[in-house]
């Protein structure tokens, strides 16, 4: 079991107090959380207390709890709509995180066709709706307005708003990514597509912040905390809008470039080779380390190969083996994009490069496809 100190140390490694594991999916909670919350029971306990007379003091404050955890709990399944689909895709997911303006699932490859980028994005509005549903049939069932029916009822709201929100049409929301998805469909292309929904949430970003204006001008009784949380709110969507753009360019093959421009030579030594003469022979080119049985036993990690060549020049090459992982095998005809989005989402230096009989073409280090990108 772990310490408290253990768990605040990975608290701050990972963005956030890890609570449990859902379908094999890490969830985390973000400090902001709290923060969230906090302001959601202040703002909740006195509407209550309006609501209900009786509903005042502890229990006004245990209704307001009590909601921010319902609400927390609705975000906690919206994102797990778009894991939970990712995951049916291929898709794999590092985490699911929970902030303090919802949640993020943070799915490990961008999906490789229009129709997953859809599917993925529409899953989690489509739970929302779904517990909007179940709560406002919740509401509909209580005869009276007392302080429980309006938990019940602010929850379908809420989920409802959240459902609405994420589809508008701009990048980072749900919407944003259906966009990208149809104009990725369209034109096949899905630059264009993210083109275009980062426009669409410099829109959303915009609207919201005229909205927050129109209440201060209005004089609006709820102007201040509107201006407050729609500026907030802007300021995410943007700063979102720009990290996809950003992303979608750091992933964007050069135009031109061809993989075989960076593909490195490709030598095969024998396993049991010295780890000093296969540095030697290798001079720049990667190594496949094969063993006698004709099983490829690994790559050659250079830096491996030099420190136990420092202490054991003899020692066979394959104690600096790194073993070749599916994931680490790239076609010598893979299409660029795929070749960089694979490559962001697999933690290797060199990957087997090989041809469509699936002999070694070459190797490719993450060190060359950095340097092409970064010189565009």
């Amino acid at each position: 079991m772990a310490t408290a100190e253990g768990w605040r140390a990975r608290a701050g490694r990972e963005g956030g107090l890890p609570l449990f594991r859902a379908a094999g999916i890490p969830v985390l909670l973000a400090p902001s959380w709290w923060l969230g919350s906090a302001v959601i029971v202040v703002l909740y306990a006195p509407l209550a207390s309006r609501i209900s007379p009786d509903a005042g003091g502890f229990t006004g404050l245990a209704l307001a709890a009590a909601f921010a955890l319902f609400l927390g709990l609705s975000v906690l399944a919206h994102e797990l709509g778009h894991s939970l689909v990712a995951l049916r895709l291929g898709l794999p997911v590092r985490r699911l995180r929970l902030f303090l303006l919802g949640g993020v699932s943070e799915v490990a490859r961008a999906p490789g066709t229009p129709r997953h980028e859809g599917l993925v994005a529409a899953a989690g509005p489509l739970v929302s709706v779904l517990l909007a549903g179940v709560f406002a049939l919740g509401a509909h069932a209580i005869p009276t307005t007392d302080a429980v029916w309006l938990l019940v009822a602010q929850t379908a709201f809420a989920n409802a708003a959240v459902a609405v929100f994420n589809l508008l049409p701009g990048l980072p929301l749900d919407g944003g990514r259906i966009l990208r998805a149809g104009v990725w469909a369209l034109t096949g292309k899905r630059a264009t597509g993210t083109r275009a929904a980062v426009v669409g949430g410099g829109l959303v970003a915009a609207l919201l912040v005229v909205w927050a204006v129109l209440g201060l001008l209005d004089g609006a009784p709820d102007r201040w905390l509107r201006f407050g949380v729609c500026l907030l709110t802007a300021w995410f969507v943007v700063a979102g809008a720009r990290g996809e753009s950003a992303a979608e360019r750091a992933r964007a093959w050069p135009e031109g470039l061809t993989l075989q421009q960076l593909v490195r030579p490709v030598l095969q030594l024998p396993a049991e080779s010295p780890v000093s003469g296969a540095l030697s022979a290798a001079a720049g080119r990667g190594v496949v380390l094969v063993r006698a049985d004709g099983v490829a036993a690994g790559l050659l990690d250079r830096t491996l190969a030099e420190r136990l060549a420092g202490t054991s020049p003899h020692a066979p090459a394959e104690q600096a083996a790194v073993p070749i992982r599916p994931e680490t095998v790239l076609l010598a005809d893979e299409a660029g994009d795929d070749v960089v989005e694979r490559v962001r989402s697999t933690a290797a230096r060199e990957y087997l490069v090989v041809d469509l009989e699936g002999r070694p073409a070459g190797v490719l280090r993450r060190e060359d496809l950095t340097a092409a990108l970064e010189s565009r």
